[in-house]
């Protein structure tokens, strides 16, 4: 667990699929529930570069490493949340998407089950439908809230309706990883890389990853998420914009600078890797942007 939590009537939590800097969860005062993986026959946790540096872990997946992860249990959540509530503290859990985890619905479960056994304190669990950067941010903004003197059940309403918009474009450098997590057939995989397909996918609205276009070169996809991004942005004036990254920061920065040129209005930047359990998935490379937006793609998984 990542964090230590400031005094308040209730708690601010998340899961580390959210890629969030251990040094923001601390100042921020909020839990992170550290998922797991598995790799070359040993277990790490997701926590930011500690167990595995997070260089070290993409260059043993381009070396042919197959990392696996796995959802969160009951067990594991009881553990996280009952120090928060022995403390008299209710709870606000955002967590990792449920269209590609069953955790949200075992953190779901193991709230009814502690509410029965600390009455009198609450558990409110939030489906972020994101993932990533797109989770961090969204957990950024619900954190804001909080700061500014929210209620929990304020806060609550607040990131239900705010789910909706947290837009998510990914540029991915190989379509093998998609095609492993079912994403794209292997037939797609094949023919795309022998014609240098690189395709941009968004989150819909069932929180799953979606491919929305197929671009034929790795410059020109990322210029494309940028592309989208002044499509469909809710008003640049003033918002965090995130980035992220599978062990690529050139091509991240390059992406941050093209949002910097064309949103000068945006308050920040921010760059970060995309940790294992989700690099496990997306691959090395791919790169990620993140901000509010109009609405999102909502375009079924199939």
């Amino acid at each position: 667990m990542i964090g230590e939590y400031v005094m308040a009537d209730y708690v601010l939590t998340c899961s580390s699929t959210a890629d969030l800097p251990t040094s923001f969860a601390r100042e921020r005062g909020i839990p992170v529930l550290l998922y797991q993986f598995f790799m070359d026959g040993r277990e790490y946790y997701d926590d930011q570069g500690v167990s595995i540096p997070t260089h070290e872990f993409y260059e043993k997946v381009r070396a042919g490493s197959m990392p696996t992860t796995s959802m969160v249990n009951a067990e594991r959540y009881t553990e996280f949340f009952t120090p928060i509530l022995e403390e008299g503290k209710d709870v606000l859990h955002l967590e990792f998407s449920s269209g590609l985890s069953g955790s949200y619905n075992n953190a779901l479960m193991t709230a009814e089950q502690l509410m029965q056994k600390y009455p009198g304190r609450k558990i409110y669990i939030v489906d972020s439908l994101s993932a990533s950067r797109g989770y961090g941010l969204f957990v950024h903004l619900v954190s804001n809230k909080k700061n500014e003197g929210a209620s929990i059940e304020e806060a609550r309403d607040y990131a239900e309706a705010l789910k909706w918009k947290i837009t998510h474009w990914f540029a991915v450098e190989s379509l093998e990883h998609l095609r492993r997590g079912g994403r794209v057939s292997r037939a797609s995989a094949f023919l795309g890389t022998m014609l240098n397909i690189k395709p941009v996918l968004a989150f819909n609205n069932e929180g799953k990853i979606i491919p929305v276009e197929k671009i034929r070169g790795r410059k020109k996809s990322l210029i494309a998420m940028v592309d989208k991004m002044e499509e469909d942005i809710d008003n640049p004036d003033g918002q965090i914009v995130y980035v992220g990254h599978g062990d690529a920061p050139e091509e991240a920065e390059y992406v941050a600078g093209l949002i910097r040129e064309r949103f000068p209005t945006v308050r920040e930047t921010l760059i970060n890797y995309t940790g294992p359990v989700i690099g496990a998935h997306s691959g090395p490379g791919t790169v990620n942007i993140h901000y509010v937006g109009k609405q999102r793609v909502d375009i079924k998984f199939k």
